[in-house]
């Protein structure tokens, strides 16, 4: 399954609760505000680092830019994707979950 994430863990607990409820396997996409969870040192870096054995992390790369966010910042093994990669992972994926 695919995971969207929109909100900033500072603002609400949207990533942590995907973090809990999704599944070993699962892809998880930081998109929006949702980004500022993949910065390094950040409250939510520990958590998704943790998670991180058994999901894949992605971060929307306009969204970055958007942001003014340098990739250098994020957690390593988070993987940018741009819209065509967003779209594709809806695709591969049998079922998304938005989390907001």
């Amino acid at each position: 399954m695919l995971h969207t994430v929109n909100k900033s863990p500072f603002e609400k607990n949207s990533l942590q609760t995907c973090l809990r409820l999704s599944q070993p396997g699962s892809s998880i996409l930081l998109i929006e505000d949702g980004i500022y969870g993949a910065l390094k040192g950040s409250d939510a870096a520990a958590n998704i680092t943790e998670h991180m054995q058994e999901r894949r992390f992605y971060v929307l790369g306009p969204d970055l830019k958007a942001r003014g966010i340098d990739k250098s910042r994020l957690i390593d093994g988070i993987e940018i994707v741009d819209y065509d990669g967003f779209v594709k992972l809806a695709v591969e994926e049998p079922k998304v979950q938005s989390w907001m």
